[in-house]
């Protein structure tokens, strides 16, 4: 509903351009939600139709991002408001221009417990529990199984990003593993990759994601590996708790929790191997 201003009945809701996007990332940065300082790239290269910006005499004033991955799925983020304007009925309204741009695609988000109970009367339903560890880490050196990847790796790559996500990102993961700043390493045993991990530069701390592998062996090589990378600073990975291998990996590398976050669908996503998942990409786009 609108305030004493009447501000709800001015507000206007648009697509908005990766200039714009940049606005957002910073107030997500100021949630602390600690978003990549390059991810806009990637994220527009996706779906560059699906950002939205609500404004207010030209003012943006909120946000939500509803991204499409083919005909089945699509993934919910950056739902902000500036802080002036919470409880005025901008959020909603900015909400639901993003939930059309979905159609009849199930929908994911990364949502904070607090808002579980909204986002359950939105039509999501957990599906499971991540939490955000930080820290430097303290593991050894990788092993020679781990190298940092070149373009030879790239349908590999696609292959294994495919097996362990609800949908097919080509366009996403093409331009996360070529952009300045993202660092990725893979892990290869007898010619065949075992997994891969990416690291990147973010306001608080390097940001790991995703981290894929085939066991706790290979994802502990594979963080080495980023470890080696981010040479002494601190890092942050979003670990689904339902996989016990991915926590304790995390605890043992010396990363501590900092905030959770609820995975949840508004209905079925397609089978993939959510025990490869020791790090999700980002919360923002899953």
């Amino acid at each position: 509903m609108p305030d004493a201003t009447g501000a709800a009945d001015v507000l206007t809701i648009g697509t908005a351009t990766a200039a714009d996007w940049a606005v957002v990332r910073e107030w997500a940065a100021d949630e602390g939600w600690n978003p990549g300082e390059r991810d806009i790239t990637a994220f527009f290269a996706q779906d560059p139709e699906g950002f939205f910006l609500g404004r207010i005499d030209g003012e943006p004033v909120s946000a939500v991002s509803v991204v499409n991955y083919g005909t089945d799925y699509a993934f919910l983020g950056f739902y902000l408001v500036r802080p002036r304007w919470r409880g005025t009925g901008l959020g909603l309204a900015t909400w639901k221009a993003g939930i059309a741009h979905a159609g009849s695609r199930t929908i994911g988000l990364d949502g904070v417990p607090d808002r579980q109970g909204d986002y359950r009367r939105s039509g999501f339903e957990l599906a499971y529990r991540s939490a955000r560890f930080v820290g430097v880490p303290r593991l050894p050196g990788a092993d020679g199984t781990v190298r940092p990847a070149t373009a030879a790796d790239t349908a590999a790559l696609h292959r294994y990003d495919s097996g362990c996500m609800p949908a097919d990102r080509p366009r996403f993961l093409g331009a996360w593993l070529a952009e300045p700043g993202h660092h990725t390493v893979v892990r290869e045993q007898g010619g065949v990759l075992t997994g891969f991990g990416t690291v990147r530069p973010a306001r608080d701390s390097l940001r790991v994601g995703p981290l894929f592998a085939d066991s706790a062996e290979a994802a502990g090589q594979l963080l080495a590996g980023l470890g080696e990378f981010a040479a002494g600073r601190p890092l942050a990975i979003d670990v689904p708790l339902t996989n016990a291998a991915a926590v304790e990996l995390a605890e043992s590398a010396g990363l501590t929790p900092s905030f959770d976050t609820a995975r949840m669908y508004t209905g079925p996503v397609r089978a993939h191997r959510q025990d490869r998942v020791f790090g999700a990409t980002s919360l923002e786009l899953g």
